[in-house]
C-alpha cells in the first residue's frame, strides 16, 4: 500500500499475520492493512455499466486502442499500490505511444526539493534512526501514519513541528504549533540559533562551507522578532527546541504537509539545509527521512520509452479519446474536483484497479486486477531500505488478471515486445543488494522567492490543511468527510457549512477539535468534497499538486 511504513505479511494457519522477520512490520499488521484484508475487491469487468467477461472486456480494450491515435491516449497512473511489478503497463503504453502523466498529486515537490540539494532522494538506514537520540518529527503525524516505525522509537525524545496538536505532538517534549507555509522560515531560525549554539558542521565544512555561510546570510537577513510573526512560535520555545537538539544523534522525519504549496520546493529545501548545516548528513545515527526513491540504486526492470507527457494536476483530461487509469481515484484524490468529473464524462474512461471507486462511476470500461493475495510483487519502502515480498497464497479470481499479465496480452496483441519473465523480475529486487550512496557535495538554499499565505490571512478567513488520518488511506477504507475546526471559532459540533475558495465551495458537516490551531481548518485525505477547494495547478518547479495553497472562508447553513 501507498504508506511509510509498508507491512510485511505472512500466511500462518490460513491467517494472514503480520511477518516477525520484517524488522518494522515486528509481528503486528497496522489497522489499514486489516481493513484491506476485509476490502471488497472488484471481481467483475464492466462496460457501460453492464457486466462482461474479463475476456470481452480485453477485446474492447485492444480494439479501441487499435482504432485510436495513440498520442491521444493518456495514461494515469496512482500510487494506491506501490509494488514494483505495478509498473509494468508503463512500458505497453510507452512502446504503444501514449501520452502519460508527469509529476505527483502527494510528494513530488518535497522530493525535488531534496534533489536539488543533494542531487538525489533516498532515506538513511533505518538503523540510524533507531540509534537517534532526538527525534525531529515535522509536519508527519507519526504514530498514526508510522505506527510500526513509532513503535520502535517510542522511547526517544521528540520534537513535533506541526500545526495540529497531533498525538505524536502531545507525546513530545516541545510541540512547535507553526502556522501553515512558514516552514522555511522556521527552519532559518533554528538555523540562527543552531550558529548562536555552535551547532555548525564541522565535519562536511571543507567540501560545502561557502554554502553553508551564504545559508546562514540568508537567515540572517530578517530581524529576529519577524520570524516569531510570521510562524507563530515562541522564540523562546526555538531556542529550547535547538538546545535540545545540540550535541544530540538527530533525525528528522519530514511529512508532506510543508511542501504542498507553489513553492513547496524551495520550503522542502531550506529544511533540508537547516539539517545539512548542523550536519544530520553522512553521520552513522541520525539523517534526514522523507519519501525516498527506493528504487534508486536498482536496474530499471520496467525500462519505458515516452513520447510526450503532461502535468498530471493540469491536464484536460478530455482532450483524450481514451483515458486509462490505473489504480487511481482521480475525482476524489485530485485537485479541481469539478472539472475532473465535467472531463471524464466526456472522453472513454478505463479503469483497471482491485476495488471499486469514486472515478468507476464515470468509466466506459472496467478490468479488474487481480488483488494482491494472487499475485507476485515486491514493495521497495520509501520510509525505511527493507523490502517487503509478496508471494501467491490465494488463487486468482477467474475475473481478474493482474498488472504483468495485461502488459504481456498488450504487448503480444500489438506486436510489441515482450517483457522480461515476471520470475526474473521478482529474483532481481529480490537478491539485489544496493548500497545508499553518500551526499558528496550539498547545495545550500542561498534565496527565496516564496508568496506568503499569512499576508492574505483575516480574522474572516481560515488555513486549509489536508491531512492523513488512522482510518483512512488516501481514498480508501473509512473516508471522514468532516471539517475539523477548533470551537473557539463558534461553530459546533453537526452544523452544516458552506466553505469557499477562490476556487470553488462545498458543504461540510463540523467536528470541533482543539487539537486544531484557531487559524486553521482540517480535512481528512480521502474527503469527498475537498478539492472542490484546492487549486487546480501545479507547483513551479515539480508538476505536483498544491493542495494547501489556499484560505477559505466559512458560511453556516444550518445548525445541529
Amino acid at each position: 500500500m501507498d504508506c511509510f511504513d509498508t507491512c510485511q505479511a505472512t500466511l500462518i494457519n490460513a491467517k494472514v499475520k503480520g511477518s516477525k522477520e520484517h524488522k518494522v512490520t515486528n509481528g503486528k499488521l497496522c489497522v489499514n492493512f486489516a481493513y484491506l484484508l476485509k476490502e471488497e475487491k472488484l471481481e467483475q469487468a464492466f462496460f457501460e455499466n453492464e457486466e462482461i467477461s474479463l475476456e470481452k472486456s480485453l477485446n474492447i480494450l485492444t480494439t479501441k486502442l487499435k482504432n485510436t491515435k495513440s498520442s491521444s491516449v493518456l495514461y494515469y497512473k496512482g500510487s494506491g499500490n506501490l509494488g514494483v511489478m505495478q509498473n509494468a503497463p508503463k512500458v505497453f503504453f510507452g512502446q504503444y505511444g501514449a501520452t502519460f502523466t508527469k509529476g505527483s498529486l502527494c510528494d513530488g515537490a518535497g522530493v525535488r526539493g531534496i534533489e536539488e540539494g543533494r542531487g538525489f532522494n533516498t532515506n538513511p538506514p533505518l538503523q540510524n534512526l533507531l540509534d537517534s537520540d532526538i527525534i525531529l518529527v515535522w509536519g508527519r503525524n507519526l504514530s498514526i501514519t508510522s505506527p510500526h516505525m513509532y513503535k520502535l522509537i517510542k522511547d526517544k525524545t521528540f520534537i513535533t513541528i506541526d500545526p495540529s496538536k497531533t498525538q505524536i505532538a502531545k507525546k513530545s517534549k516541545i510541540h512547535l504549533q507553526i502556522n501553515p507555509k512558514t516552514d522555511h522560515d522556521l527552519a532559518l531560525l533554528m538555523t540562527r540559533f543552531a550558529h548562536m549554539n555552535d551547532m555548525e558542521d564541522e565535519e562536511n565544512s571543507n567540501s560545502w562551507n561557502q554554502g553553508a555561510k551564504d545559508f546562514l546570510d540568508l537567515a540572517q537577513s530578517k530581524p529576529l522578532m519577524s520570524y516569531e510573526k510570521t510562524t507563530g512560535v515562541n522564540l523562546q520555545d526555538v531556542q529550547k527546541a535547538v538546545d535540545l537538539m545540540k550535541d544530540k544523534k538527530v533525525a528528522i522525519l519530514m511529512g508532506l504537509g510543508f511542501q504542498k504549496y507553489y513553492e513547496g520546493v524551495q520550503i522542502t529545501r531550506t529544511i533540508d539545509s537547516f539539517a545539512a548545516y548542523i550536519g544530520l548528513h553522512n553521520k552513522k545515527a541520525g539523517g534526514v527521512w522523507y519519501l525516498a526513491n527506493a528504487s534508486y540504486a536498482y536496474d530499471n526492470q520496467f525500462e519505458t520509452r515516452i513520447k510526450k507527457e503532461v502535468d498530471m494536476v493540469e491536464v484536460d483530461l478530455d482532450s483524450y479519446n481514451v483515458v486509462f487509469i490505473q489504480g487511481a481515484n482521480p475525482v476524489v484524490s485530485a485537485p479541481n474536483t469539478q472539472r475532473l468529473i465535467n472531463a471524464l464524462k466526456n472522453t472513454f474512461v478505463v479503469y483497471f484497479g482491485t476495488t471499486y471507486n469514486d472515478t468507476c462511476e464515470l468509466a466506459n470500461l472496467i478490468i479488474p486486477s487481480s488483488n494482491f493475495l494472487a499475485k507476485k510483487d515486491i514493495r521497495l519502502s520509501y520510509g525505511h531500505d527493507l523490502k517487503a515480498i509478496s508471494n501467491i497464497v490465494q488463487s486468482p479470481h477467474k475475473n481478474t488478471i493482474s498488472e504483468y499479465e495485461l502488459s504481456q496480452y498488450l504487448l503480444k496483441e500489438f506486436n510489441l515486445s515482450p517483457l522480461k519473465k515476471e520470475d526474473d523480475i521478482i529474483s532481481y529486487y529480490q537478491n539485489t543488494r544496493v548500497k545508499l550512496p553518500k551526499i558528496k557535495t550539498f547545495d545550500f538554499i542561498e534565496e527565496l522567492d516564496i508568496e506568503e499565505l499569512y499576508y492574505k490571512k483575516t480574522k474572516n478567513n481560515y488555513y486549509f490543511l489536508t491531512s492523513k488520518q488512522k482510518h483512512t488511506l488516501n481514498s480508501q477504507f473509512k473516508v471522514d468527510d468532516c471539517l475539523y475546526i477548533n470551537p473557539i471559532n463558534s461553530f459546533k459540533d453537526n452544523e452544516k457549512v458552506l466553505v469557499k475558495s477562490k476556487y470553488g465551495s462545498a458543504t461540510f458537516i463540523i467536528k470541533c477539535d482543539t487539537n486544531i490551531k484557531e487559524n486553521c481548518i482540517v480535512v481528512y485525505a480521502g474527503a469527498k468534497n475537498a478539492n472542490y477547494l484546492t487549486p487546480p495547478t501545479s507547483d513551479e518547479f515539480a508538476n505536483s499538486a498544491i493542495f494547501q495553497d489556499t484560505l477559505v472562508s466559512i458560511e453556516l447553513l444550518s445548525s445541529s
